[in-house]
């Protein structure tokens, strides 16, 4: 078996295909020499009755010639009730009955042809033979040669025995042939697919005209590495863009240190020490987002639990964190998922609107799983609501660092509720904007 797992696909299809046809061609091969001979025998027993029949209806009636003439070649013997041969066809044996007594009750009890060696009767080959009973004790023996259908018989045989082999060897070639060109485009995805390096990732795999599987297979791989090739790109994004994020409040916090230690006499140390914390804060912000967002890519789009979660609840405690959040509505809603993800996109929500709203923010939750942030800032042109839930996406309202964060809030937020089997888009409020949730009700 180790010998056989270490052939080709190619070879081992083309195997199994000529050794199932070789064991189909034997047994059918065998099966119609068997039904061959059977139905040849048949026929000769048919006409070898017929023509027994015939003789007995002569001797019944006592009509019989000498010699007895028959259209076929068929050889008959009449006895009398003693068992003396009295009447026999041109060429048959006058002394010796074909079958002896026991052998004739045998037959006669039987009702079927039997088959006699013909050679001590001066004929070749085997013969078969029927008996029927006459009245006034008679007894008719009819027999045919069969020897000319034995030889047909063998040699048919012989002409299977060899034109099976020819048709093994025939498929297998063909086999071999057809199953080369089948593997061909896959022989192909595997060059393509050593072609693809870290320094050609858009390459794409060939793809066959065929629609067939392996059509399908290409398709599906292209797909894949389209995938891979887009999160790697958003992995690199995202690490280029955390790097710069990183680079500015660290370079403040070590210029801040740097003046600072330079300048001791006239430093205001706690002034200092706000702007350094402040900095720090916001390092830790970012610093708890990535990691947010590491956790939803790891899960691969699936929430954290999956376990009921009073909606209601959770809007109502991250409400009360504010003191300028308005809940107009709160209808229980159970959902099923995570309830610290889901109370982390209501805060980043209420944040956004806290940051750019002018006097108020509202916040509803309706029976249908639809939950809504409405402040009355100055809202997101149209052309850009979309573009805001990308990672470090910014508008050049909100990049000023004191105020804006690192532009990975609304991102956070698309990623959880996804994972959480919802949507999330924006919509103008007039004035203001509207981030609406809907999430399925577990």
């Amino acid at each position: 078996m180790t010998w056989w797992r270490r052939q080709g696909l190619r070879f081992r299809l083309t195997a199994v295909a000529a050794a199932v046809l070789a064991l189909a061609l034997a047994v059918s091969a065998s099966v119609l020499l068997s039904v061959l001979d059977r139905a040849l025998i048949s026929t000769v027993d048919d006409s070898t009755r017929q023509q027994a029949q015939t003789v007995r209806v002569h001797a019944d009636a006592g009509t019989l010639t000498s010699p007895i003439t028959t259209h076929d070649g068929t050889i008959v013997q009449v006895l009398d009730a003693d068992g003396r041969i009295t009447h026999v066809t041109y060429g048959a044996d006058r002394l010796v009955p074909l079958l002896g007594a026991a052998a004739r009750r045998e037959a006669l009890a039987g009702g079927q042809a039997v088959f006699v060696d013909g050679r001590p009767y001066a004929i070749p080959g085997p013969l078969r033979v029927v008996v029927l009973r006459a009245d006034r004790g008679q007894t008719v023996i009819a027999a045919r040669p069969v020897a000319e259908i034995q030889t047909s018989i063998g040699t048919a045989g012989r002409v299977l025995l060899v034109g099976t082999p020819l048709l093994v060897v025939l498929l297998a070639v063909a086999s071999w042939m057809i199953i080369g060109r089948t593997l061909r485009p896959i022989s192909a995805l595997r060059r393509g697919a050593a072609d693809i390096t870290h320094t050609a990732r858009s390459r794409r795999l060939p793809v066959p005209e065929s629609r067939d599987e392996v059509h399908s297979l290409a398709t599906t791989l292209n797909d894949m590495l389209g995938r891979l090739e887009e999160a790697e790109q958003r992995q690199r994004a995202l690490v280029s863009d955390a790097a710069h994020e990183l680079r500015s409040p660290l370079a403040s916090i070590r210029l801040q240190l740097e003046v600072a230690l330079g300048h001791p006499e006239g430093q205001d140390w706690r002034e200092t020490a706000e702007g350094v914390l402040e900095d720090t804060l916001r390092l830790h912000r970012l610093a708890e987002d990535l990691l947010a967002l590491a956790r939803l890519d790891e899960r691969g789009g699936v929430p954290g639990r999956r376990e009921p979660v009073d909606l209601d609840e959770v809007v109502r405690q991250c409400a009360e964190r504010y003191g300028e959040v308005r809940l107009t509505a709160c209808d229980p809603v159970v959902v099923r998922g995570d309830a610290l993800d889901l109370s982390r996109v209501l805060t980043n929500l209420i944040d956004n609107a806290v940051r750019h709203t002018a006097s108020k923010v509202e916040v509803a939750l309706t029976s249908d799983g639809t939950l809504t942030v409405t402040d009355d800032g100055p809202g997101i042109p149209e052309e850009d609501r979309e573009r805001v839930f990308n990672r470090f996406t910014r508008l050049d309202s909100g990049r000023s660092r004191d105020e804006g964060g690192a532009g990975l809030g609304l991102a956070i937020v698309r990623e959880t509720v996804r994972a959480h089997g919802g949507t999330v888009h924006l919509e103008d409020a007039g004035p203001g904007l509207r981030a609406v949730v809907w999430l399925p009700r577990g």
